[in-house]
């Protein structure tokens, strides 16, 4: 495609706009409720994961008027949308109730060993060792599985709107650091680990353990602050999901780790999806309602940011390139807020002589920053979607969640910049 400069300083004002945008739904979530001539219009514009599928819309436009439309077709079929489509996958497999099940009795059986009460030590590990299990099953399906299981033992409950934000941030942020033990489940590791030469090995030993420790230190401190409040919750029914056949269990875990194991080839795992599908209909008994307009929605969301960002290159690199390893971890973690995280570090891998320790402050950087806003990690939208509707208004304030976010974020800095 022909990209001139006014099509890249369109597609800068456009992903500005965007960025906008998400701190706005809230405002729009409210305007449907309060003027019903135009409410469909206004909640279209409120949800989340509209936004950026709406501007990336804008942006073709724009191309094709600037050019032609065979220059926007051009400029769409060159984009990389594996992403979005595994996003969608995962989150539909995970939210299944069979998966759940496993999800929630394992949590049970290490929630039983733990010297704290059972909802203080479930809420906990939802936030501590789930995510930290994302990096063997992808940071999307740990994301789908905490935000489901807080949903349903903590959000559906009478609690604070304190408890909700700040239970989201601290999620946001430890999904994101939490992914960094292996080299392929966060997606700002899997973009530079092939080129960079980073294996499990390397993974472990320079940022899994520093990850672990920032995991667990937040996990803890919002548990103990929220102490009181667990305490005054009703326990969750332990024997949930004990009617559910070990076979299911068994297959669909086969679905999810095949899916995570041919997580870059789409048409392998479009594939075993639609097989999947049907064989979530031959035991209708044993399932939920498939999450599949939430699913469709994380990856419209993604695919806009896909079309969006493809077009930041011209300023982003200059500016990655230009700082030292020092300026460019907290810059990573403050441009990471404004973008994805793994284009982030992809244009990150495309400066040529970048040195090691420049090479580990983007990196840190960037999934640091991974929980301040809803674009900035992508399975982010994924638990925005699962969550919304247990706030005020079926929406949730990006705003709230950046502020909250800060004090986690600010631990997981510390831990990658000193440990």
């Amino acid at each position: 495609m022909n990209i001139t400069p006014f099509i890249e300083y369109a597609a800068a004002a456009i992903f500005a706009i965007a960025v906008l945008h998400t701190f706005c739904t809230k405002f729009f979530q409210h305007l449907a409720h309060t003027d019903s001539k135009h409410a469909g219009m206004w909640h279209l514009l409120g949800e989340v994961e509209v936004v950026f599928g709406f501007w990336s819309l804008i942006l073709l436009l724009v191309i094709t008027f600037a050019n032609n439309e065979k220059q926007a077709i051009a400029y769409l079929e060159g984009q990389n949308f594996t992403e979005a489509l595994f996003v969608f996958v995962i989150l539909t497999i995970a939210a299944t109730s069979p998966i759940l099940t496993f999800a929630g009795n394992l949590v049970n059986r290490i929630n039983a060993a733990l010297p704290v009460p059972t909802m203080m030590g479930r809420y906990f590990l939802c936030l501590s060792f789930i995510p930290l299990l994302g990096s063997f099953i992808t940071e999307p399906a740990a994301m789908t599985l905490s935000a489901l299981l807080l949903r349903d033992a903590y959000f559906n409950q009478a609690v604070s709107n304190r408890f909700k934000y700040l239970s989201l941030a601290v999620l946001l942020v430890n999904i994101s650091i939490g992914g960094v033990l292996t080299p392929y489940a966060a997606p700002p590791v899997l973009m530079v680990a092939e080129k960079w030469g980073w294996d499990l090995s390397f993974m472990a030993s320079v940022f899994g353990w520093k990850a672990a420790i920032a995991v667990v230190i937040n996990a803890l401190l919002v548990s103990l602050y929220f102490k009181n409040e667990l305490s005054k919750l009703e326990s969750a029914d332990s024997n949930q999901g004990a009617d559910m056949p070990p076979f299911l269990i068994v297959v669909h875990l086969l679905f999810l780790v095949a899916t995570v194991w041919f997580s870059h080839h789409p048409v392998v795992f479009i594939g075993l999806f639609l097989f999947f599908l049907g064989f979530t209909h031959a035991y209708p008994e044993h399932q939920s309602k498939l999450m599949l307009k939430e699913g469709l929605l994380v990856g419209f969301f993604l695919g806009g940011l896909v079309v969006l960002g493809g077009l930041q290159q011209w300023w982003l690199q200059p500016l990655i390139s230009e700082m030292q390893a020092g300026t460019l971890f907290f810059g990573a973690i403050g441009l990471t807020a404004l973008t994805d995280n793994a284009a982030l570090t992809y244009l990150g891998s495309l400066v040529d002589g970048i040195s090691e320790t420049a090479k580990y402050a983007l990196v840190a950087g960037a999934v640091t920053g991974g929980g301040l806003t809803v674009i900035a990690n992508a399975p982010n939208p994924a638990g925005f979607s699962i969550l919304k509707e247990c706030f005020d208004e079926q929406s949730i304030s990006p705003l709230n969640v950046f502020l909250s976010a800060l004090i986690p974020t600010a631990i997981a800095a510390l831990c990658f910049y000193f440990l």
